[in-house]
């Protein structure tokens, strides 16, 4: 990947210097200053030698004298594969573990309360292909699988909620897959699953030839650490689903995806559709991409006209956080695994809220109304025209 940009950060850190820096990191970030926390030596030493990035940011809140601050720690985890696709299966997912290890460990010493990988972050984004073989048996139990009893001993270890999303295997249901975010307790325990509500059908994302929409509907999962949910990869481009979340009472919303850079792609709206959720519905969000290259044994099609490929193009990482106030933090690269961590007080949402009003002025009322009204077979679009009585 030596010919890839690092980062947008890196574009603008490169050309640009004093005032005019300033002056973009508080139009394009919200903020002069990025706020930036200092890390542990022995957690920078770790990353230097596992090669990954490292990273830390402050959200405060204003200080309350009602409610004391309510500090937690939030990590996101950025990967590539770690072994070629065309290893057996138990050898590219315990390759995984290996690695992705190594950046649990250095979290669990920076305190990090909540973390979150990205998209089925255990096996290669295979769905491309539209082979089922081998990429079925990938599929796991998300209550007692191989990766959840992997991290279960972590969580326990470093008394960390953590946020799997993997490839279900439904065991009691036919056998059936899902898309599915496995919430794993601080106690070790499963808190509960969550499965992917909107599937997309574009080109070489044409999921639904292993795994259909979710039946879990918008569960927020009580942590220790705070009211937590899981808008799942191209569920980010649904606003309802991101509403429904904060309705359920969701303080941070993380989207777990895999999406490429390219003609095809999605980078230039990565920036903003986890942004525009957080000042929406103001809470804190995280979005989490993974990384790299992907090259599978078999050559493919887009639908597209095009040649056929190995591969879906790069991953361009690019994680990053955002606040209920739409301020938000430099991201990860693009072509490198990183841990970003987030040191946030919840109270900033209902500081939000109560200064910008967006919940009291909803009118969910009225929307609720339209909306039955476009569900109706008869339904008669309100289009005025011009000379119209």
């Amino acid at each position: 990947m030596e010919n890839e940009t690092v980062s947008l950060e890196a574009i603008v850190n490169n050309n640009l210097t004093g005032r005019d820096l300033q002056e973009f990191n508080r139009i394009y970030y919200g903020k002069r200053e990025h706020n930036e926390l200092k890390l542990k030596d022995s957690s920078i030493a770790a990353a230097k030698d596992a090669d990954f990035e490292i990273a830390a940011y402050g959200f405060p809140a204003k200080k309350e004298h009602t409610r004391p601050p309510r500090i937690v720690k939030v990590g996101l985890i950025q990967h590539s594969i770690a072994a070629p696709t065309d290893r057996p299966v138990n050898e590219q997912k315990n390759a995984i573990f290996a690695k992705v290890k190594k950046i649990i460990d250095v979290a669990g010493q920076e305190g990090v309360n909540i973390i979150c990988f990205h998209e089925l972050w255990n096996m290669p984004f295979a769905f491309c292909t539209r082979e089922k073989q081998p990429w079925c048996e990938f599929a796991e139990s998300a209550e007692e699988g191989p990766t959840t009893r992997f991290l279960k001993e972590l969580a326990v270890k470093y008394a960390m909620v953590i946020v799997s999303s993997i490839l279900e295997r439904d065991e009691n249901h036919s056998d059936i897959l899902w898309n599915t975010t496995v919430v794993i307790s601080d106690t070790g325990n499963v808190i509960g699953k969550h499965r992917k509500n909107h599937i997309p059908r574009v080109g070489d994302f044409n999921e639904s030839n292993y795994y259909m929409e979710g039946n879990t509907g918008h569960p927020v999962f009580a942590t220790r650490y705070g009211k937590i949910a899981v808008n799942i990869c191209f569920g980010r481009h649904h606003v309802l689903n991101w509403m429904m979340f904060g309705l359920n009472g969701a303080e941070i919303v993380f989207n777990p995806s895999c999406t490429v850079a390219g003609e095809a792609g999605s980078e230039y709206m990565w920036n903003v559709e986890a942004r525009n959720a957080a000042i929406t519905n103001c809470y804190f969000t995280a979005a989490i991409n993974r990384v790299g290259y992907e090259e599978f044994p078999n050559e493919f099609t887009s639908a597209d006209g095009k040649p056929a490929h190995k591969d879906l193009g790069l991953f361009y990482g690019s994680s990053y956080f955002c606040g209920p106030d739409g301020v938000r933090c430099p991201g990860l690269s693009r072509t490198k695994d990183g841990l970003l961590i987030a040191e946030m007080d919840l109270n900033l949402n209902r500081q939000i809220r109560d200064r910008r009003c967006y919940y009291m002025t909803q009118r969910l009322d009225m929307y609720a109304d339209s909306l039955r009204k476009v569900l109706d077979l008869d339904y008669k679009p309100q289009v005025v025209h011009e000379n119209e009585k």
